[in-house]
C-alpha cells in the first residue's frame, strides 16, 4: 500500500477515534453504577428500556444525599430540557436570595391634600410583585384608604407596575400558551382569583339556567376589565357538558361556546387576562366603590409614583416560606417568574428576567454547579430552550440541603401519593400503594417531549438517596409511569 492510500485509510480512522468513539462511550444506554449499587443499576436500566422512550433519550443522576458521591448515571452530563425541574434551581435562589421571611408589598400613596374628606390630588396603587393579591385584599386596601378619613378622590387612581420592567412574557414562551393559566403575564401588580395564585388569571364559571337559554357565564371574581362573549346553550338533563372557553389575542374578550345539561354542576375554566395591570386596578376601583369613596377623575390611568407622594398604606403578603407551598405543590409558573423578576429587582434594581437569571445563575454557581454547561432561559422550564444536566440538578439538591432554609424548601415539594392536594401536589395520585409512598418528595415536569422527576428519596434500607431522571424527545403520550417504576426501585433499594 502506497502512502497516498496509507493517508486515505488513516485519516478517517483517527476521526472516528477521535470523536465518534469517545461520543458513544459517554452517552451509551447503560446506567452505569457504583459499589453496591449494580443491582439498583440493573433493574433501573431494563425500566429504561421501555418502548415509549425508543428515538428518545433518558437520563438519570443518583447521589448519596450525605456524602454527594454519584452512585449510579446514565447520560448524567447531557444538557436536557428540564419542564418544572427548572422550578428547583429558582426557588433554591430565590430562598437564599430573598429569605424565608420575604414579604411582598403593595403599596398606596397620594400627592395630594385630604379637606374634610376631600383628597385633592391622585390615589396610588403601586405594586411590588404580590402575586398573592385576592379580591378580599383589595377590599382590605380599600378600607385603609377610608381609615385615612378619604371619602372622595378629586383626582385619578392610578396604577403603578413599575417594580417590574413591562416585557409581560419570556422569551421562549409559547405563543399557543399565552392564554392558558400555566402562560399568564407577569406584572408587579396583579391579582389572583384563589389561593392557587395563579396570578393574571379569572375564573370563568359557566351554570346551566333552562333548556334551550343560553348558559350563566359570570367572571371570578367580578371584574369588568373583561368582555364575556356567550355562545353557549343549556340542554336537556341527558345531554352533553362541553364548555369551551378561549381569549382573543391581544384583547379582554373572552369567548364561551358549548353545551351544558341543565342540571349539571358548574363549569370552571381558567383564563389569562391581557396586561393584568389593569385587572388589579378594576378590583382596586371596585372596592373603592363598595367602602363608598366615589373618584371624580379616571380610575384606570397607568403611572408612576411621584418620588414626593405621601405614603397611606402598605399590605405585606404571606412570608415567602408559605408562598413556596402553592409554588412548587402546584407548579405554579406565574410565581417561578415572578420571583425572577423580584430576584433581579432585589439585587440589580431591575426586575427583568435577564437580571433575574443571572441572580439564579451566580446562586447555583455557589452551590457548586457548573453553570458553564447549563442554560436557563426562564424560571418555570416552560421553555424549551432551557437545559440542564442531570448531574448538575442532583449535586443542588444534594448542596442546598446545609442552608438554613432547607425544610422550607423540601417541605414545598411534592410527596408521593399522599392525597392531600397542599401536600402531595402534582405526585398526590402517583406511586400510591408502593415503597415510594410518602417517602418520595420530588419536582415534577412536563411540556411536549420532555418529562422529569428530581428530588430526594428515602430507601427501605433507611438511605437517604438524592435523584434527578430526565426524559426527552419522546412522542408517546405519557411516560410518567415510566418515572414512577424508578422511584418505586429506588425507595425499594436496601
Amino acid at each position: 500500500m502506497d502512502k497516498q492510500m496509507l493517508k486515505r485509510w488513516l485519516l478517517p480512522l483517527f476521526i472516528f477515534c477521535l470523536v465518534v468513539m469517545p461520543f458513544a462511550t459517554n452517552h451509551g444506554s447503560d446506567v452505569e453504577a457504583a459499589g453496591d449499587y449494580a443491582k439498583l443499576s440493573e433493574q433501573i436500566n431494563t425500566i429504561l428500556q421501555d418502548d415509549r422512550l425508543s428515538g428518545g433519550i433518558a437520563s438519570i443522576s443518583v447521589r448519596d444525599a450525605e456524602t454527594g458521591k454519584v452512585v449510579l448515571e446514565r447520560m448524567g452530563n447531557t444538557r436536557l430540557k428540564t419542564a418544572s425541574n427548572m422550578k428547583l434551581f429558582t426557588a433554591s435562589a430565590a430562598l437564599e436570595t430573598l429569605g424565608s421571611d420575604y414579604r411582598f408589598k403593595t403599596e398606596i400613596y397620594t400627592d395630594g391634600n385630604k379637606k374634610n374628606g376631600k383628597l385633592s390630588g391622585n390615589l396610588y396603587l403601586k405594586g411590588k410583585g404580590d402575586f398573592s393579591l385576592l379580591e378580599e385584599d383589595f377590599q382590605t386596601l380599600a378600607k385603609e384608604v377610608k381609615k385615612r378619613g378619604i371619602t372622595e378622590v378629586k383626582g385619578n387612581v392610578v396604577a403603578d407596575d413599575s417594580w417590574y420592567n413591562d416585557v409581560r412574557l419570556s422569551e421562549d414562551l409559547v405563543w399557543s400558551d399565552e392564554p392558558f393559566y400555566y402562560g399568564a403575564q407577569i406584572s408587579a401588580l396583579t391579582a389572583s382569583p384563589n389561593t392557587d395564585y395563579d396570578a393574571g388569571t379569572v375564573i370563568v364559571e359557566t351554570t346551566p339556567t333552562t333548556v334551550g337559554k343560553p348558559a350563566r357565564v359570570a367572571f371570578v371574581p367580578h371584574t369588568n376589565y373583561a368582555k364575556i362573549i356567550n355562545h353557549t346553550k343549556t340542554v336537556a338533563s341527558d345531554g352533553t357538558k362541553k364548555i369551551s372557553v378561549t381569549r382573543n389575542h391581544g384583547t379582554n374578550e373572552i369567548l364561551v361556546e358549548g353545551t351544558i345539561p341543565e342540571k349539571a354542576t358548574a363549569s370552571r375554566s381558567w383564563v389569562t387576562l391581557w396586561e393584568p395591570t389593569g385587572y388589579a386596578l378594576d378590583l382596586f376601583t371596585q372596592a373603592l366603590q363598595k367602602e363608598g369613596i366615589r373618584v371624580k377623575g379616571k380610575n384606570n390611568t397607568y403611572g408612576i409614583t411621584p418620588a414626593k407622594a405621601s405614603l397611606l398604606y402598605t399590605k405585606s403578603s404571606k412570608p415567602l416560606s408559605e408562598l413556596m407551598v402553592p409554588f412548587m405543590k402546584l407548579s405554579n409558573n406565574t410565581i417561578a417568574e415572578s420571583l425572577v423578576k423580584e430576584m433581579g429587582q432585589v439585587v440589580y434594581q431591575e426586575g427583568s428576567w435577564e437580571k433575574g437569571l443571572d441572580v439564579i445563575r451566580a446562586y447555583a454557581e455557589k452551590e457548586g454547579v457548573n453553570v458553564k454547561t447549563l442554560r436557563f432561559r426562564d424560571g418555570s422550564g416552560l421553555s424549551h430552550v432551557t437545559n440542564v444536566p442531570t448531574n448538575e440538578i442532583s449535586k443542588l439538591l444534594v448542596n442546598v440541603q446545609k442552608e438554613k432554609w432547607f425544610h422550607d424548601y423540601e417541605y414545598s415539594l411534592p410527596v408521593a401519593g399522599n392525597s392531600d392536594r397542599m401536600t402531595g401536589g402534582t405526585l398526590r395520585n402517583r406511586m400510591k400503594g408502593t415503597a415510594a409512598e410518602g417517602t418520595v418528595l420530588a419536582k415534577t415536569g412536563t411540556i411536549t417531549g420532555a418529562s422529569a422527576l428530581s428530588g430526594y428519596v428515602t430507601t427501605k434500607g433507611g438511605e437517604k438517596l438524592v435523584f434527578s431522571l430526565i426524559l426527552n424527545n419522546f412522542i408517546a403520550d405519557d411516560v410518567k409511569s415510566i418515572e414512577d417504576r424508578v422511584g418505586v426501585a429506588l425507595a425499594s433499594y436496601q
